[in-house]
C-alpha cells in the first residue's frame, strides 16, 4: 500500500480491508488506523516529493487549505454510520476509483492546467474540501479523492501526485483529531504497518519518476477493482 501512495497517490484505501480480515479491527477501528498512519506516509512522501521539484505548491496550498474542517467533519459522520453500511459505502468508493484509474487519458499535454489564477485556486479549494471529508469519512486518505479529481479536471499528472503527499498529512491529522474524539485508534496495529508503509514509499517514490505512469495506473487500478469486488461480496 506504501508503494502505491508514493507512486500513484493512491493507495491507501487498499489498506482498510486487510486490517479488518488479517487485524481483527472493525470497520470503523480500521478506517480511523489507516487514517492516523498516513500521517507518517504523507511526510515521507512529502519529503521525497520536494527533494526531486515535484511538488507545485501554488497549486498544493489551496488544497489543504479546503481540506481542513471538512476532514474532521467526515469523521464524525463515519461514527454514525453502522458498521455494515460503511463497509459497502467504502467498498463502492474501492472500486469506482479502481475503474477511473483504468480509464484512459485523452486530455493532451498542452492543455492541463496549473493552478494559476483565482479560478484555478478555487477549483482546488472545492477539490480539497471533498477530498478532506471522503478521507475522514472513509479512512481512506485525501488522495483516493483527490487524485482522481484533479485528473479528471485535467492538473498535471506528476504535481497531482505531489500534492497528494501533502494533503495526506492535512486530512490525516484533522481527520485523526475527528476519530480520536468520536472513534478509536489502534495504535499498536499502526505503529507496525507505519514501518513497511514507509518502505513502499520509498519505491513508490522511485517508480512514480522512472516507470511508465500507464503502468502504474494500471496496477493500481486492477488492485483497487479486485479487492473492492471482494470487500463488496463479503459485506453482502
Amino acid at each position: 500500500m506504501g508503494f502505491f501512495i508514493g507512486a500513484v497517490g493512491v493507495g491507501g484505501v487498499l489498506l482498510i480491508p486487510p486490517l479488518i480480515w488479517l487485524g481483527g479491527l472493525s470497520i470503523h477501528e480500521a478506517a480511523a488506523t489507516a487514517l492516523f498512519s498516513f500521517v507518517v506516509t504523507g511526510m515521507l512522501g512529502t519529503w521525497l516529493f520536494q527533494k526531486r521539484g515535484s511538488i507545485n505548491w501554488g497549486m498544493t496550498l489551496p488544497v489543504c487549505s479546503g481540506a481542513v474542517v471538512f476532514s474532521y467533519l467526515g469523521a464524525m459522520v463515519n461514527s454514525m454510520v453502522e458498521a455494515r453500511p460503511l463497509a459497502l459505502i467504502i467498498a463502492v468508493i474501492i472500486i469506482f476509483t479502481g475503474a477511473y484509474i483504468l480509464r484512459p487519458s485523452r486530455r493532451k499535454d498542452e492543455n492541463l492546467r496549473d493552478g494559476r489564477g483565482a479560478a484555478q485556486r478555487t477549483l482546488l479549494f472545492g477539490v480539497g474540501a471533498v477530498a478532506g471529508f471522503g478521507a475522514g469519512f472513509s479512512g481512506a486518505g485525501g488522495p483516493l479523492f483527490s487524485v482522481p479529481i484533479m485528473l479528471l479536471l485535467g492538473f498535471v499528472p506528476l504535481t497531482t501526485i505531489g500534492t497528494s503527499q501533502v494533503l495526506q498529512i492535512i486530512v490525516s491529522i484533522f481527520g485523526t483529531v475527528g476519530n480520536l474524539r468520536y472513534g478509536s485508534v489502534d495504535f499498536m496495529t499502526a505503529g507496525w504497518i507505519i514501518l513497511f508503509e514507509l518502505v513502499g514509499v520509498v519505491m513508490g517514490t522511485r517508480a512514480a519518476h522512472a516507470v511508465s505512469a500507464g503502468v502504474l495506473r494500471r496496477m493500481a487500478g486492477g488492485l483497487c477493482v479486485a479487492l473492492g469486488l471482494l470487500m463488496l461480496i463479503r459485506s453482502l
